[in-house]
């Protein structure tokens, strides 16, 4: 008998009715109990239907009606009789078929999971794995044709995914663990290959997508975490050799500031050229991982503009800072995943960008892993140093904060003196790049200049001959132009900043790390269409022995509150003056704005 005579119910009576094909696949199905029955052979090429070997018009249109009756049918349906029906169901790959078979298959499997629980798994994992297409169609989806067919499947897949979470309310609890058990594994020995780029591109696209629509109250705070976690892992994955060039004749400034002339020479035929090209082509070259994890940020950023417009950037940034305390902070030194926060930051520096910087401030006082200490003062001083859009009365802010701990470690030493140092080098690092503009501003200056600096710096413990060089170098040679610390002619670290043994060799451990996590991004996309316009580079910072002419009016009478200032300090020996020196500051930060939407084009400061 032929396929057309063994299947005539269902394809050759084109006048039967919905009812009659639905009446009809009922009996079908109920055949499965007799063999010998005559509906028991329509019942074999059913599943033959369903697996054709060519999707020609007249296959697909008996596809179609095959799924919609089932879907009528589906209370006949049973997981153990018809096995063979539901492996074949499920099997079903939603990118190998037209419009009309994927809307009758999505439907139907939906309703197979609302009629009997026993489907939900399998439900809701074969919708998860249909976020990314089978290996043999990524070349043709990443034709421009491919768009508009990516489009056209996974709407549909996040529209059966909400409407399973209204008909099965338990799909909800089981979604967030499905997305992140079904993230496309990085393989450790393949490297980064093209489907394996592709795939995970499309993949956290779709668990975006998630979070940006209604499923979010199920399952975003779970699938945002797990986006930062691949983030981590990517990053954890490139090799330091593979991103730094270590040249011990030069210091960490100049290396920067020699960076950017390289990359200026380059840009000689850009337009844009006011901020200095990103060196991630020169120094990661074709590192394939190193691509993708900037393509998956360049998603992430793009997704944090989103959720500014929808005015819930801030929840977005609670689930990120919870990923980062956990899974940064304490754990390893990041390259690159660190700059999700540092750029939600900038786009609310009144809310998240205050909100990370005091975060890291209590981590540093109150944590009790010194590890973690080291780490979140070392964050925060790069991120106080970077930050362009943060206020300087707020540098200032968290400044004096830093200096109140270091004075009262100096008149108690408890605690890690590892700590201390880090948290010495954090106050003049971020000076480094900032003593220039407070001290332009008189009520800033007041205040930075009340703060016990000197009397932390050239304590028993020897800060300055622990911290790194290079910082201690900048920093003296900024402070010694304006006289910050002393009231004396004469600088007072004028000896140190000779001595090339500054940062000696401290009980057996190395100089104190050079690694300030926001040093400048080198992830092309995300540095030059995201970062930069709100990132201090060095090359731009106004330092204190660049001083304008405009300046020099104000010498004389800022020579003279300079040593007004600076006497009451110094002559204070006991370390026991640092508390009335702290109690006689006050800081009023200016209010910050709620948004700081950088803009497209940024001329650079004048140095």
């Amino acid at each position: 008998m032929g396929e057309e005579e063994d299947y005539e119910m269902m394809e050759g009576e084109v006048s039967y009715s919905d009812s009659d094909l639905v009446s009809h696949f009922r009996e079908v199905l109920q055949s499965v109990v007799d063999p010998t029955s005559a509906a028991y052979d329509n019942y074999e090429q059913l599943l033959v239907v369903l697996r054709p070997s060519h999707l020609g018009p007249d296959e697909v249109a008996l596809l179609v009606t095959s799924l919609k009756a089932l879907f009528g049918a589906v209370t006949c349906i049973d997981h153990k009789r018809h096995h063979r029906l539901v492996n074949l169901l499920f099997g079903i790959n939603v990118w190998r078929h037209g419009t009309d078979v994927i809307d009758a298959f999505l439907d139907l499997i939906v309703h197979m999971a609302s009629t009997d629980t026993i489907y939900v798994d399998e439900c809701l994992k074969l919708l998860v794995e249909s976020f990314t297409p089978p290996k043999n169609l990524v070349d043709t989806l990443n034709q421009p044709r491919g768009l508009a067919r990516k489009e056209q499947v996974l709407t549909r897949v996040h529209s059966a995914l909400q409407y399973l979470v209204i008909y099965v309310p338990m799909a909800a609890l089981k979604l967030p663990s499905v997305v992140v058990c079904k993230v496309p594994p990085l393989s450790r020995k393949d490297g980064v290959t093209g489907h394996l780029k592709f795939c995970t591109e499309l993949y956290v696209k779709n668990m975006l997508m998630l979070d940006s629509g209604p499923l979010r109250e199920f399952a975003g705070k779970e699938i945002l975490s797990a986006v930062m976690d691949l983030l981590i892992e990517l990053d954890a994955a490139i090799a330091w050799n593979d991103i730094v060039r270590v040249d011990s004749c030069k210091g960490i400034f100049e290396m920067e500031g020699e960076n950017d002339e390289a990359a200026s020479d380059d840009d000689e035929d850009n337009d844009d050229n006011e901020i200095p090209r990103t060196l991630s082509q020169k120094t990661l070259g074709e590192n394939a991982t190193a691509q993708l994890l900037d393509s998956l940020m360049v998603q992430i950023f793009e997704h944090l503009e989103s959720c500014a417009r929808d005015n819930r950037l801030d929840q977005v940034f609670e689930t990120l800072l919870g990923s980062f305390k956990q899974n940064v902070l304490s754990l390893f030194k990041p390259k690159f995943a660190q700059f999700v926060l540092f750029y939600a930051c900038s786009m609310d520096p009144g809310g998240c960008g205050v909100r990370f910087a005091e975060e890291l401030a209590l981590k540093f006082v109150d944590d009790n892993a010194t590890l973690t200490r080291m780490n979140a003062v070392v964050f925060l001083a790069s991120y106080l140093a970077r930050g362009k859009f943060l206020e300087a009365s707020f540098v200032v802010k968290m400044l004096k904060r830093l200096v109140e701990w270091c004075c009262e470690f100096c008149k108690t030493q408890r605690g890690s003196i590892q700590v201390f140092y880090h948290a010495c080098q954090a106050i003049m690092y971020v000076l480094c790049f900032h003593m220039r503009s407070i001290m332009d501003d008189p009520e800033l200056k007041r205040q930075l200049l009340l703060m016990p600096i000197e009397l932390i710096l050239k304590h028993e413990l020897e800060p300055l001959r622990v911290c790194h060089a290079d910082i201690v170098k900048e920093f003296l040679e900024q402070a010694k132009v304006v006289r910050q610390l002393t009231a004396s002619q004469r600088f007072m670290f004028e000896d140190l900043s000779e001595d090339s043994g500054l940062s000696s060799d401290y009980q057996g451990q190395k100089r104190l790390d050079s690694f300030f996590p926001f040093d400048p991004c080198l992830l092309e996309k995300c540095d030059r269409g995201f970062i930069q316009p709100t990132y201090l580079y060095w090359k731009y910072v106004r330092r204190t022995y660049h001083s304008n002419e405009e300046d020099s009016s104000d010498e004389d009478s800022e020579e003279e509150f300079f040593e007004e200032v600076a006497a009451r300090i110094v002559d204070e020996q006991d370390l026991g003056e640092c508390d009335d020196a702290m109690n006689k500051m006050s800081i009023s930060p200016m209010p910050m704005p709620s948004r700081l939407r950088p803009p497209s084009t940024s001329p650079p400061e004048s140095p």
